[in-house]
């Protein structure tokens, strides 16, 4: 591969997709190391519940950005942004090929487009006020003063709606949703040659390859477990933040549902996450959707 220097391949699409095994098998034709690009990889401790690569699946290829952050702390789009940044020029210092995997595009357009959110501090007397509305309030909130983010934004994500309405409030002006403020240093501005890979699904492949992820992170009650390993140190407030899985083992752990009700639910909203990302994701004209790895190695080629 001539020029490795400028390089960045991006791998997206919805969880359950087949993601992981793909980058796997193109770091190791194209002597690749991967940067993960997923909101809760980079909590130290949740390893289950978010599909964390293990070190024996890695088969020796080098990932960054995965246990970077605590998680009694947020860790914002800006502190992924300067930590991937960083990650992916030492890569290609080294002549290998950076690969960008995951599905928060948050995190991945920060990196490809370079849109640097706003550093708004967090404000905790007006949060505490604004977390005790509902979803439905906030949503509301945020469309009167931000109809553009509204539009875009996780309604189920009340962690996401209170930071939108926050920033909104603080700054007095929408949320932006292109920043173009690259740092002068790097990323696409300073002519990076980037290509994304999207794994395309059908929606019953993926309802398929969710519930087999979701029996398997159950055997054992492997992700009660760590649920319960985690909540040595953090709320049931905080843990139902990070949502799917960790939201309702919170709540099972709680009594609020049932282990059946738990399943059904995570299942369900692993669903719903998947359309999102989908409906995210498809707003991007320059993502080249393929069905298998030959298809991303003629690409990538």
């Amino acid at each position: 591969m001539q020029n490795i220097k400028n390089k960045l391949l991006v791998i997206l699409g919805p969880t359950a997709s087949g993601k992981t095994d793909l980058s796997i098998k193109l770091a190791k034709k194209y002597n690749g190391a991967v940067v993960s690009a997923d909101s809760r990889q980079v909590y130290k401790g949740m390893d289950i519940g978010s599909g964390k690569i293990t070190k024996k699946e890695m088969q020796g290829i080098p990932h960054f950005l995965l246990d970077v952050a605590n998680p009694k702390r947020r860790f914002s789009v800006a502190q992924y942004q300067k930590l991937a940044l960083k990650a992916i020029k030492n890569i290609q210092k080294q002549g290998k090929l950076p690969i960008l995997v995951g599905g928060t595009g948050f995190y991945i357009q920060s990196i490809v487009d370079g849109i640097v959110a706003p550093e708004v501090k967090p404000d905790w007397k007006l949060r505490k006020i604004l977390e005790k509305k509902s979803n439905e309030e906030l949503y509301k909130m945020l469309l009167e003063k931000d109809p553009k983010r509204a539009k875009n934004i996780d309604k189920n994500n009340p962690r996401r709606l209170v930071r939108a309405v926050e920033i909104v409030l603080a700054t007095g002006k929408p949320v932006p949703p292109l920043l173009s403020g690259f740092p002068a240093e790097g990323g696409p501005a300073s002519g990076w040659d980037v290509l994304q890979i999207g794994m395309l699904k059908t929606r019953q492949e993926l309802e398929k390859n969710i519930n087999k992820r979701l029996l398997k992170r159950l055997q054992k009650d492997a992700i009660i477990k760590e649920v319960k390993k985690l909540r040595k140190n953090l709320s049931f407030k905080r843990l139902e933040e990070f949502g799917l899985e960790y939201k309702f083992v919170a709540q099972y752990l709680q009594g609020k549902i049932s282990k059946q009700e738990m399943m059904e639910r995570i299942q369900k909203e692993s669903e719903h996450y998947a359309k999102r990302q989908m409906t995210w994701f498809k707003r991007d004209k320059r993502i080249n959707w393929i069905k298998n790895y030959k298809e991303a190695e003629k690409l990538v080629k």
